[in-house]
């Protein structure tokens, strides 16, 4: 009994790291609650998003519209939730892809060393030589406005992040023993990678993409202001901000609310991150 108490003790210290704030778990359920917006916006907005009423332009806030009307009279709150459909997607999607490219190539850079891992060590340097909102503006301007085309950049700026991750976590663990035992075996290389060593740097990797979402989405939404996201009237948050800016005197609503969206998304993104970390880190506290 005496030896399986630590046995019984261990799987709740991490769990316990990770909610001590109770950030994790608001973090989660901010996050859920704007998926699942999203994902029932046919249902949930009150108007189509793209309904104009001249009429109504520029409205304040009331009971029919509680984020107010922008300058062609469309419901700010039904294009907010529509618009939580795009940024999200863009930022997962985009996210995603970053986190799986860039990891396969860190670990195949720290897993072989040598040229391999100096060749794409320079070609990570100087991709990450380039600030990250100034990468993804170059590669839209490049490829032209498009969904595909923000998902694409996005997932480039990404990359490189992952790549250092993923190679300093796997040349650390390549020197382990398990390693050493699974080359003795006869196991192939993608073998020892793939299903030995990944699943022991996957928790880091883990942490980096959550945060690395709040990022994307961020990069999103600036691009879509400065006029380089999904072209209108497909509604999208830094679409909307940006919608708003000319009339931010008369109008603050327009900017405020989908701003706010962002702001929401980013703080329970990082509290996720955060929360996980703590989760992971053996340095933490018990």
């Amino acid at each position: 009994m005496s030896a399986a108490a630590p046995v019984s003790l261990a799987a709740p210290s991490a769990w316990s790291r990770a909610t001590r704030s109770g950030g994790l778990i608001i973090g989660l359920v901010l996050v859920v609650a704007l998926i699942a917006v999203a994902m029932l916006a046919p249902w949930v907005a009150p108007y189509d998003p793209d309904a104009q009423d001249v009429i109504n332009r520029l409205g304040d806030p009331s009971a029919a519209h509680w984020f107010g009307t922008d300058e062609f009279g469309r419901d700010v709150l039904s294009r907010v939730i529509w618009g939580a459909r795009i940024s999200l997607f863009v930022g997962f999607v985009a996210t995603m892809a970053g986190v799986v490219i860039g990891t396969v190539i860190g670990i195949v850079s720290g897993y072989y060393g040598g040229w391999v891992d100096r060749v794409i060590t320079a070609c990570t340097d100087v991709l990450l030589s380039f600030p990250q909102l100034i990468m993804g503006l170059i590669l839209v301007a490049v490829l032209g406005p498009s969904l595909q085309n923000l998902i694409l950049a996005i997932a480039v700026t990404a990359v490189p992040a992952f790549v250092r991750v993923a190679r300093g976590s796997t040349l650390a663990m390549k020197e382990r023993d398990f390693v050493d035992a699974c080359r003795a075996l006869g196991y192939g290389d993608l073998r020892i990678m793939f299903l030995h060593v990944l699943p022991n740097i996957l928790d880091e990797v883990v942490v980096m993409a959550s945060l690395w979402l709040a990022t994307a989405i961020r990069t999103e939404s600036t691009l879509a202001f400065i006029g380089l996201g999904v072209p209108p009237p497909t509604a999208t948050w830094g679409g909307i901000v940006r919608e708003g800016f000319d009339n931010l005197l008369d109008a603050p609503w327009m900017s405020v609310f989908p701003s706010l969206a962002i702001l929401a998304v980013m703080i329970a993104l990082n509290l996720i991150g955060d929360g996980l970390r703590d989760a992971t880190d053996p340095r933490a506290p018990q």
